[in-house]
């Protein structure tokens, strides 16, 4: 039976990126249904219990800076909380919060509930309904049809998704959970690229079974690392994590099941991830090594059950538990749950445009897994620039395109966009150029003008990111036109700062400042910390800072739509195929494109100089 009630947006699939796309829409004034298979089961953990870490922690601070709802999850549902890298300069610290699973759902599932203007659908979407060729609807499994504006489509590792535990498969999205079939195949004969990638998870441990003494216990830090701007007053109780090490026995057990391994027999097609390869495929591929690292993480404040970071498998579930048994401290483990992969469907994103629609069916939005991409936060971000950008759409405004100088959600996009993945997309920060300048403390600052054209945070927030920044212009003009007596001689108080033994908390405890420059230092800790950072890196920041502008002059060069690539005969006849492939908007992103050579560049920019003669 038809469903006729009309939504500006339909969102399909109810995962990270579903979530902030449906919440994102709907806050943004637009009429909104969310479907999903499971409505008590949104934004479920299907990995490890955590957001965040190195470089995704950017993301979510990045998520939360322009309104997004996953910080503001994660700190309500956080069990421990630590900042990584922190022996490393601060372009590369990342904040991680291990979760508990169960809250994290359940708080995520009351957030969309209470969302004004979205509604919630128990359904499986097949089809797309397309009127004039342009996205106009879905079809559900149900034999429901939904009109809207606009689709996003969210369907994470749930189209045709197959699990696979040694020689047993099942067609599944996760374990014990049916897969999406039907829509990928429909999107393939619309004539979308269709690819195959892999991931998977490790198993689950009884915590009543293991012998956590022998373990190193890692513990979080002392002081909350929050990623929201509105973190909860108290912080739930905080628990350690665990780290031991996998052993030649361990090593020797994984091998004989390499015959029965669906990875190695060939039954597994889809492509996985090099950065995060299961077991099986570690002791292969580093046969050197004698031990690998395995973190032993909780799943909740109100089970014993654990995640075992580290030993992703999808070996025979006698093997995966042999091996298991001969690492310290789980000798007497018992397994609740075996490790499995999961193979299903994506489409690359070189389909899409940078605001994450179809290039080739108008009104299509595609996020999350489905482009491309592993792990929660890269997801989120997608989703919340497709919810923010179909809203925008349908308000008659241009869509938010973030640079790679911008954010790391603008370094994911591009990368997405701009290359086919050869392999699940993880974001490093390696992958970002301008990473000192890009630093997750400084998220909401450097975002605060995109915000507010979102206009998903209120203007409270917005007067307090303007005043935190004004203050640390403040700090900067006093500390560089403050001086101190040092060794009898007098030196300026920032130039004091540069030098690696310096720092403000010394500067205020042993030197005689102007009581005015201790005072605003001693309110304004987060300000103070941004001019200390800005101080201390001054001459990194300049030269990164004029590579960003060099960066946005080729940004800023747009190209005419519709320009003819395949008639310029100057082009590699690479390049000529992939500009007319992607169909790039601004020269800089014609420069990132596969094939594209500098020469290329110099062609086309004086075939659109030619254009703009009068």
């Amino acid at each position: 039976m038809a469903i006729e009630t009309k939504y500006d947006v339909i969102v399909a699939g109810g995962g990270h990126a579903g979530c902030e796309a449906a919440s994102a829409s709907a806050r943004l004034g637009c009429g909104t249904l969310l479907i999903t298979q499971d409505k008590a089961r949104l934004a479920e953990m299907s990995c490890n219990p955590a957001i965040g870490g190195l470089a995704k922690g950017h993301l979510v601070k990045e998520i939360d800076a322009l309104g997004g709802i996953m910080g503001i999850v994660t700190d309500r549902s956080v069990i421990q909380s630590r900042m990584l890298n922190l022996s490393k300069g601060p372009a590369v610290w990342s904040p991680r919060a291990q979760c508990d699973r169960r809250r994290y759902t359940e708080i995520m599932c009351d957030v969309i509930g209470n969302t004004d203007g979205l509604d919630l659908l128990e359904d499986e979407v097949i089809d797309l309904i397309l009127l004039e060729g342009k996205a106009a609807g879905v079809k559900t499994r149900s034999g429901g049809e939904v009109y809207g504006k606009k689709v996003i489509l969210c369907g994470g590792t749930f189209w045709n998704g197959i699990i696979y535990i040694g020689d047993w498969s099942k067609e599944a999205g996760r374990i014990n959970e049916k897969p999406a079939v039907g829509l990928s195949d429909k999107l393939e004969a619309l004539g979308l690229r269709r690819l195959r990638f892999k991931t998977g998870t490790p198993s689950r441990l009884d915590g009543k079974s293991i012998d956590f003494n022998v373990m190193e216990r890692q513990d979080g830090d002392e002081e909350p690392v929050w990623f929201s701007s509105n973190p909860p007053s108290e912080r739930l109780p905080q628990v350690p994590c665990y780290l031991t090490y996998s052993n030649p026995r361990t090593h020797d057990i994984l091998r004989s099941g390499l015959d029965r391994s669906p990875l190695f027999q060939g039954r597994i097609k889809g492509t996985g991830p090099r950065y995060c390869p299961s077991i099986e495929d570690k002791i292969v591929r580093f046969s050197d090594r004698d031990r690998h690292q395995l973190f032993l993480e909780p799943e909740g404040l109100d089970t014993d059950e654990y995640y075992i970071n580290g030993f992703s498998s999808s070996l025979p579930e006698e093997i995966q538990y042999a091996a298991l048994k001969t690492v310290p401290g789980l000798e007497e483990v018992k397994m609740n749950r075996p490790g499995y992969a999961v193979e299903y469907d994506v489409f690359p994103a070189d389909q899409l445009s940078l605001s994450l629609e179809c290039r080739m069916i108008d009104n299509l939005y595609l996020a999350g897994q489905i482009n491309g991409t592993s792990g929660y936060e890269e997801a989120a971000a997608q989703g919340l620039m497709a919810g923010i950008n179909a809203a925008r759409s349908l308000h008659g405004k241009e869509p938010i395109i973030l640079g790679r100088d911008q954010a790391y959600s603008g370094v994911l996009i591009d990368d997405l966009v701009n290359k086919v993945p050869e392999e699940p997309y993880r974001m490093f920060t390696s992958r970002a150029e301008f990473r000192l300048l890009l630093r997750q403390d400084n998220a909401r600052q450097r975002l605060l003008k995109v915000s507010r054209e979102i206009g998903l945070q209120c203007d409270t927030y917005h007067n307090s990111i303007a005043a935190s920044i004004a203050k640390k212009r403040d700090i900067l003009k006093m500390l560089r036109g403050t001086t101190v007596r040092l060794n009898g001689k007098t030196a300026n108080a920032a130039n004091l700062l540069k030098r690696p033994e310096y720092d403000l908390k010394i500067l205020t405890q042993q030197f005689a400042i102007p009581a005015e420059l201790k005072e605003i230092i001693q309110k304004n800790k987060e300000s103070a910390f941004h001019a200390e950072l800005e101080i201390k890196y001054e001459g990194y920041l300049s030269r990164q800072e004029a590579q960003v502008e060099a960066f946005r002059k080729m940004e800023k060069y747009s190209i005419t739509p519709g320009f003819d690539y395949l008639g310029v005969k100057a082009f590699s006849n690479e390049a000529r195929r992939s500009l007319d492939k992607v169909r790039p908007q601004t020269l800089g992103q014609a420069s990132r494109l596969p094939g594209v050579r500098a020469s290329d560049v110099s062609v086309l920019m004086v075939h659109l100089k030619r254009r703009k003669i009068p």
